[in-house]
């Protein structure tokens, strides 16, 4: 029997950056609570290697290629979408990345690419999904931004300030098509997600906040459960913070 707080079942979920890292995550655990999963991200076979694992979970599950940065990709990804299941009900706008340097070495096509992925990527899919769940029955949409909008990250300035737009976004979208539809952000800190392979083996063991340590990647999944599910019938235009305490 699944838990009756999140249980999604007969939910279409569509979920970015969904081939791995945090978004496999939701991803597996929509699909574990009943949820049919659309996957989206640059690498089809990844896709489609996730959608392999919801299938198997007895759920339907369909991969689409996008990148998620791009305004004309994002309006064929929702009509793809929309194609294939005939709505969304709950949307988590996950893909992102910010490669550090420093301010002053930023060229206009790095700044450009770090704010179209984070910021008008994710800007186009909301209001894009937004609106047809306006029209439709409603639902749920969580941004993913990052603690880095919300406190100083010396050499991921872009990165900050487009997730700190992300937040802007998530809660004037939380009014403009409320009552029907929620929208939240989850703002993660340091995960053990592919970017940690990159680390330094103490910051893969430790860091500065509460916990003493970094977040695993399955320790996203209850505040994902939450923002998406009625449980949360309440909430809406929040950004909750999964970071361990920083």
């Amino acid at each position: 029997m699944r838990d009756p707080l999140f249980d999604l079942s007969g939910r279409i979920a569509l979920v970015t950056g969904g081939s791995r890292g945090l978004g496999l995550e939701m991803a597996r655990a929509f699909a574990e609570r009943g949820a049919d999963v659309i996957v989206a991200s640059r690498k089809l076979d990844a896709c489609e290697a996730t959608a392999d694992e919801v299938r198997k979970l007895g759920r339907r599950a369909h991969a689409i290629t996008a990148h998620c940065g791009q305004w004309d990709e994002i309006d064929t990804l929702v009509h793809q979408a929309y194609a294939a299941f005939g709505r969304v009900d709950i949307l988590i706008s996950n893909a992102g990345s910010g490669p550090a340097a420093r301010s002053h070495e930023v060229t206009e096509a790095q700044f450009d690419s770090v704010a179209g992925l984070n910021f008008k990527g994710p800007f186009r899919l909301a209001a894009e999904v937004a609106h047809r769940m306006a029209q439709g029955d409603g639902g749920a949409i969580v941004n993913i931004s990052s603690v880095a909008s919300l406190m100083p990250f010396p050499e991921a300035v872009v990165y900050g300030a487009a997730k700190a737009a992300l937040n802007a976004l998530t809660i004037s979208l939380a009014h403009e098509y409320a009552p029907k539809v929620r929208v939240n952000a989850i703002a993660p800190g340091p995960f053990l997600t592919d970017i940690s392979k990159a680390w330094t083996e103490e910051a893969r063991e430790t860091a500065p906040n509460a916990a003493k340590r970094p977040g695993r990647p399955h320790e996203i999944v209850t505040a994902a459960l939450y923002l998406a599910s009625p449980a949360s019938s309440f909430t809406t235009g929040s950004i909750l913070r999964v970071d361990g305490g920083s």
